[in-house]
């Protein structure tokens, strides 16, 4: 898992607990299905200091991928781009072709008698502002663009906040390059549940297990109380095939349920997943 990705979610309802932060958690998911490594998730509130802070600071630490999600529409807080393009040192100019895509959306609003005109005000072509050099990914959920943006060794894409808007813009225009860029890579996840044994138990258990096999990492999650204990463990790892994914896995497991059960504790199944669902 060499490849490394950042995200930063923009929006003051995420910091102020008024919106479950569900976009985080979907793209690190997605992300690490297809066999890439999430380095670091950050939130920040709808400042164009703090986004262009937080997008200088990823940029220093030079992961292959950065994601950002908000901060898109024709609001006065959607301070995204503007932030980005602080931080790239670049102008915020009218993209053509995303000035097109937002003036479609409108078109095709009216048509279906959703508004009565097409009128490009200046909140809406708001929309259609980027920092020089970007290219605008087609929205085909919603109306703002997403927006890429090519460094050196590295690439920015900013995605809407409105779940999904995220997701599709993700899956159709995000999700081909990466696949393309990395290859035939997979991830490989399963879990187990152990009742009856205690986290503190287990953890010399869990050195041995990841000891004895490097590729795979192990994370214990306790689910009930100390008195009851109740801890699912889970286990993951990536690689060239899907043979080698679940071979390694595998192994781990047996090794880890054999040694939880001579410790006295019951063990069940909670899942498995695949990489490039």
């Amino acid at each position: 898992m060499a490849t490394l990705v950042e995200i930063i979610c923009v929006g003051n309802e995420l910091l102020i607990g008024k919106t479950l932060n569900t976009n985080a958690q979907w793209l690190a998911r997605r992300i690490t299905s297809l066999g890439l490594n999430v380095r670091r998730i950050m939130v920040v509130g709808d400042d164009v200091e703090e986004i262009s802070g937080a997008i200088c600071e990823t940029i220093q630490r030079s992961p292959k991928l950065l994601i950002t999600t908000g901060g898109l529409g024709p609001t006065f807080d959607d301070k995204t781009l503007v932030g980005l393009a602080k931080a790239l040192g670049c102008r915020l100019d009218i993209n053509d072709e995303a000035l097109e895509m937002v003036e479609e959306k409108y078109r095709r609003y009216v048509e279906e008698g959703r508004m009565e005109s097409v009128e490009l005000t200046p909140h809406r072509v708001k929309m259609a502002k980027l920092p020089e050099g970007a290219k605008p990914l087609a929205n085909p959920v919603g109306t703002a663009p997403g927006v890429s943006v090519e460094l050196q060794e590295m690439s920015i894409i900013a995605l809407p906040g409105v779940p999904s808007e995220m997701k599709a813009i993700f899956e159709e225009s995000v999700l081909p390059v990466l696949k393309q860029a990395i290859g035939e890579v997979t991830f490989f996840d399963t879990s187990i549940e152990a009742t009856g044994v205690m986290e503190s138990e287990l953890a010399p258990v869990v050195d041995r297990v990841m000891c004895d096999n490097p590729y795979v990492y192990v994370k214990s999650h306790p689910k009930g109380e100390e008195r009851i204990p109740r801890i699912e463990f889970h286990l993951s790892t990536t690689a060239e095939n899907t043979k080698v994914a679940r071979n390694r896995v595998s192994k781990a497991l047996v090794q880890l349920s054999e040694a939880i059960q001579e410790k006295g504790g019951e063990i069940k199944p909670v899942k498995a997943k695949m990489g490039h669902y």
